[in-house]
């Protein structure tokens, strides 16, 4: 049973229509963990995803970013005619691959690399000015006085 009652949560949000499929998508989990990535930040507002696909090769990763979600698909090319390989072990894992991120609003992909059998993935927090905290002054009416509310008391 995964229905979740999110009105205690919507009643002091707005604009969080999506925040049950977020939950859904955060609670359903990833039964592949292939290949191996790390997340980490770099400094203030600085991200890096650096996913290990030794093996693959430059033209078969593919990085696509829409609607707030990296994908990145690795395509494992079958080996050329005439190229036959025959392996005692193979301990290093090639197989096609497609894993998503979900990005925030405000995370930007600035770029990627290559090297070592290392795909690095440079984020970047990127918060717009009209998203930035700003300060509300409170205005008086156009009387130029303050506002005062009057309560007339009903003949019984």
């Amino acid at each position: 049973m995964r229905t979740l009652d999110f009105a205690p949560l919507l009643r002091s949000s707005i604009g969080f229509e999506n925040l049950n499929r977020l939950v859904d998508f955060a609670t359903r989990g990833e039964g592949d963990s292939y290949p191996p990535y790390n997340i980490e930040k770099l400094g203030d507002g600085t991200y890096r995803i650096s996913m290990a696909v030794a093996g693959f090769d430059r033209d078969e990763l593919d990085l696509t970013v829409q609607d707030n979600v990296l994908v990145i698909v690795g395509r494992a090319d079958q080996p050329a005619e005439g190229e036959k390989r025959e392996f005692l072990h193979r301990g290093i894992a090639k197989r096609a691959f497609e894993r998503r991120f979900q990005l925030a609003d405000t995370i930007k992909v600035t770029g990627a690399s290559y090297d070592n059998g290392l795909l690095n993935v440079d984020l970047v927090r990127e918060i717009p000015e009209h998203k930035k905290p700003r300060r509300i002054e409170i205005g008086q009416t156009a009387s130029g006085e303050p506002t005062t509310i009057e309560h007339q008391r009903e003949a019984a």
